[in-house]
């Protein structure tokens, strides 16, 4: 007994292989993106460090002038510039998007779901 022959759809094919190319490009883009995001963070966090070292050598400097006070104060406002890239940069406004419209959502259902009991019930 040969088995039954499958039907041949091209146009269904077709339909689904400009979604599968959308969506491997969009994966793509996101890749080069992570990757992009990863160099920045090392350079900030080798930048960070060096810094730190820097302001550590001026504190450790026996002998404080208004110049070296001057750098240390500058060091400082580069280092929380410097956190506050950091910090940005693991926390995105993108990352928030699924989970308001999952709370929107569930939430609006939940205030429709309270109206209908209240409404039910007296």
């Amino acid at each position: 007994m040969k088995p039954p022959k499958k039907s041949h759809n091209p146009s269904a094919e077709e339909n689904q292989e400009p979604d599968f190319e959308q969506e491997l490009e969009q994966v793509e883009r996101s890749l080069v993106s992570i990757k992009e995001r990863y160099t920045q963070i090392k350079r900030d966090q080798e930048q960070k460090a060096e810094w730190q070292q820097q302001k550590q050598q001026l504190k450790d400097n026996k002998h404080q002038t208004p110049e070296i006070k001057a750098q240390l104060r500058q060091i400082q406002k580069q280092l929380e510039v410097l956190e506050i890239n950091l910090e940005s940069q693991l926390f995105s406004w993108r990352s928030l998007k699924k989970p308001f419209w999952q709370a929107v959502r569930f939430g609006g259902m939940g205030v429709i779901i309270g109206w209908i009991l209240k409404s039910c019930a007296g």
